[in-house]
């Protein structure tokens, strides 16, 4: 299912040649297959995860370090947008308290005076649950995605195989 998903997208290929061409942009970083969709997922996750600004320039900085597909790496930092925000970043900030053994801050009060005074106590927990789910979290759907390939690969392969055993008796 993924694998065919990528395949229809790429018979419009022959669009986008001479924009590689004529921009000169390295044609890796548009391949499609396993390895390059699936590192392109993870390193939009692992900055998608980072409550930082200008999350898609961290993705083409990654860009040259590893070779990835760079559409999918800037769509997947996309996933965290001004609506998703709030959840993953109390996501985040619970995680890390949790790790970190923290209470956490009690007594919210949304001015900029509470959020001076208690921002040390915010800041730390939110960037612990940051790495958390940038590395761990972003690597093991890395994984979950590389093996959901090869599955559904596997799976195309021995219906192919079949459908040939079928077909030669």
């Amino acid at each position: 299912m993924i694998r065919q998903f990528f395949r229809k997208v790429a018979t419009h290929k022959d669009k986008f040649d001479h924009i590689l061409d004529k921009y000169k942009i390295p044609r890796e970083y548009f391949n499609i297959n396993r390895k390059m969709i699936t590192k392109g997922i993870l390193v939009g996750l692992f900055w998608g995860f980072i409550p930082m600004p200008m999350q898609m320039a961290g993705v083409m900085i990654t860009t040259p370090l590893l070779r990835f597909n760079v559409p999918i790496g800037l769509a997947t930092v996309w996933l965290s947008n001004p609506f998703t925000y709030p959840p993953l970043w109390y996501l985040e900030y619970v995680t890390g308290n949790f790790i970190l053994g923290y209470e956490g801050v009690h007594d919210v009060h949304l001015t900029m005076q509470w959020f001076q005074d208690n921002w040390d106590h915010i800041v730390v927990p939110l960037y612990v649950g940051t790495a958390f789910y940038s590395t761990i979290v972003a690597y093991l759907i890395y994984l979950l995605l590389n093996w959901m390939w090869k599955r559904s690969a596997m799976k195309e392969w021995h219906e192919r195989k079949c459908k040939r055993d079928k077909q030669g008796d």
